[in-house]
């Protein structure tokens, strides 16, 4: 089941249902999901610059002990201005078409598209 929150929502790519005109679809991991061909997921766009950069990925490695850390470190990346620009870009897109998180994560709730999408909430002053 997708968490919503306004004009954002996060999907698992193993459950996507494919794709609606009034949506923008990205994949919000830095990784290409496992066990899916390239050309099986239907989505506008893959900013891997968006995504945790590698090194916290590879340190937070899922450890929910870690997540507020984990948290605290990839909104600090999201500040960066080369990414606050794809930020302000994605902003945009949601004053007209909902955007979907595509993720590969088995927890969503403990998962940096989480922390994505609370953030773009945030700056629409959305929580």
């Amino acid at each position: 089941m997708p968490q919503a929150k306004a004009p954002f929502a996060i999907v698992r790519v193993y459950e996507d249902r494919g794709h609606s005109p009034n949506e923008y679809k990205i994949l919000a991991d830095r990784l290409w999901p496992r066990g899916i061909r390239k050309d099986t997921i239907e989505m506008d766009e893959w900013p891997k610059i968006l995504a945790p950069s590698s090194d916290l990925r590879k340190w937070y490695s899922h450890d929910i002990s870690k997540y507020n850390e984990f948290a605290q470190l990839y909104r600090k990346e999201l500040e960066l201005p080369v990414v606050k620009e794809k930020i302000m870009e994605l902003i945009e897109i949601s004053k007209t078409k909902r955007i979907i998180l595509l993720t590969a994560t088995k927890d969503v709730a403990h998962s940096a598209a989480n922390v994505l999408m609370d953030y773009l909430c945030e700056l629409l002053n959305l929580q």
